[in-house]
């Protein structure tokens, strides 16, 4: 792993991104966690609540001993938003090295493996890992970061399709369908009560990063901005919780937690749409740098 001098700033910058490491690893965010404990006081079936207490349980003795939150450690990705050259340039090493030194503290499973030959990289870093997006906006004074280790077991729900306008149908019945039968057929696999990000439009790879952006970068209790799918998300959060699915799929009225949608132009050809399931363990934290050296809380 490579290593460069810091200055003071980027000194702050990488004990910033350290400390949100660990704190990413060892409790979920406030916002699902709120969800999470009203989903356990609405449900009415006793097995959905007798795991649910689990979780809620799960998370105050995880906080307590400073321990990793889930034994999987997920895939880590960050987002990184910055303005005019107040990205520091050691920003992805330093990344790097806190994912490799919260695992080699214990805070996160060694997971990451070559895709083809299996072979384990040991400290959670490798081609491609952790994942980084940027997003530059000019004259931007600070910077924010936000790192999720979203869980693999919901991985093997998720789902992809390019649509067409025939496809999406009228009304966006073919988009539900698709969305809802998805969902059905993940079933107790993404570990629910889950998060269920949703991006729409661009190509395959477009619409596969909004809905990871979707459900990583946004707060879970939040309302998009955006009318249209503000009540597309509503519309769809209570259909898939209608299904009776429940909390580990075992039955009961909360297995989507949140819905988030977001879109982009696409071609007149083609209308992408990604389903990218989150488990209930909603590691993720988010910090603000400003160019004063000051760190606000995001996430």
């Amino acid at each position: 792993m490579e290593h460069c001098a810091m200055n003071q700033n980027e000194a702050l910058v990488k004990s910033a991104i350290h400390d949100a490491v660990i704190r990413a690893v060892t409790e979920i965010s406030a916002d699902v966690k709120g969800l999470l404990k009203d989903a356990l006081a609405r449900e009415t079936n006793e097995t959905a609540q007798s795991m649910l207490r689990s979780m809620v349980d799960n998370l105050s003795i995880a906080k307590e001993g400073d321990k990793a939150v889930c034994q999987s450690p997920g895939y880590p990705t960050t987002w990184l938003s910055f303005g005019d050259g107040n990205l520091p340039e050691c920003t992805r090493e330093a990344i790097s090295e806190a994912v490799a030194e919260a695992t080699k503290k214990g805070y996160l499973r060694p997971s990451m493996v070559d895709p083809l030959t299996r072979e384990n990289s040991g400290n959670n870093t490798g081609k491609g890992v952790p994942n980084i997006e940027y997003e530059y906006h000019p004259g931007q004074k600070y910077v924010d970061f936000i790192i999720s280790f979203k869980g693999c077991g919901a991985e093997l729900g998720n789902a992809m399709q390019i649509m067409t306008t025939a496809k999406l149908g009228k009304n966006l019945s073919g988009l539900k369908r698709f969305i809802l039968e998805t969902a059905v057929n993940a079933g107790g696999k993404p570990c629910p009560p889950y998060g269920i990000g949703i991006g729409i439009g661009g190509q395959m790879d477009i619409a596969a990063k909004l809905s990871r952006k979707a459900i990583s970068t946004r707060r879970w209790d939040d309302v998009n901005p955006d009318p249209e799918l503000a009540a597309l998300e509503a519309e769809l959060k209570d259909a898939i919780n209608g299904l009776g699915l429940g909390a580990a799929g075992t039955g009961g009225d909360t297995v989507c937690l949140a819905l988030k949608m977001e879109r982009a132009h696409t071609h007149t050809a083609i209308a992408p749409v990604a389903i990218n399931f989150h488990c209930w363990v909603a590691r993720r934290a988010g910090i603000r740098i400003y160019d004063d050296g000051r760190v606000e809380k995001l996430l």
